[in-house]
């Protein structure tokens, strides 16, 4: 099992976290959701898996590149 690091891909808020730890993802589904400049920014899985860790919690305050969850892929 290989794990994936889900970026910021901004600075921001954690405005909205929408799985959970153990939730099995797909390729492209929203995780959480980033408030920066008045704008909700998705955050979306880079890869299938599952969520092993999330490093935030809502109204976190975050930067670009920082790790904000970890996926387990199969691979």
């Amino acid at each position: 099992m290989a794990q994936i690091e889900v970026l910021s891909s901004v600075t921001g808020t954690v405005w909205k976290i929408e799985k959970k730890l153990g939730d099995a993802i797909s390729e492209g589904e929203e995780i959480m959701i980033l408030e920066s400049m008045k704008m909700e920014i998705g955050i979306e899985a880079p890869a299938a898996g599952t969520l092993s860790a999330l490093n935030v919690a809502e109204q976190d305050a975050v930067d670009e590149g920082q790790v904000l969850a970890l996926l387990e892929t199969a691979d």
